[in-house]
C-alpha cells in the first residue's frame, strides 16, 4: 500500500507582506495553481506566488490540525517559523520540483 503524503505550507507575495497557510496532498500542483492564479480567491487576489515554508506528514488529520494551529498563531509566529527553515525567504518551488 502506498503511503500518502500531506503538506502544510506557507506562501507569500513578492514583498513578503501577505502570508497564506494551506494544506494539500500534492504540493507541486498546488503551488503551480497559486503561482498561475488558476483558482479564484485569496491567493489570486493578493498575488501569492512564493512558497517559503512547508512540512510533510503522512496523516491527513494531523496535517489539518497543524494548518489550523499555524493559522491561529500570530503573524510573528508565522514569520519565526519561516525564518527557522528559510531565513532568506527564498522561493522553495524549485526545491520541491527538483525532488520529484
Amino acid at each position: 500500500m502506498v503511503e500518502r503524503q500531506y503538506y502544510v505550507y506557507i506562501m507569500t507575495n513578492f514583498r513578503n507582506t501577505v502570508l497564506y497557510v494551506g494544506v494539500t496532498n500534492n504540493l507541486v500542483r498546488r503551488v503551480f495553481e497559486h503561482k498561475g492564479k488558476l483558482v479564484d480567491g485569496f491567493t489570486k487576489k493578493y498575488n501569492i506566488i512564493k512558497l517559503v515554508y512547508y512540512e510533510i506528514g503522512n496523516d491527513v488529520h494531523e496535517a489539518l490540525l497543524r494548518e489550523k494551529h499555524i493559522k491561529g498563531g500570530s503573524r510573528q509566529k508565522k514569520i519565526d517559523l519561516i525564518a527557522s527553515r528559510n531565513p532568506e525567504w527564498v522561493d522553495l518551488f524549485e526545491e520541491i520540483t527538483s525532488s520529484v
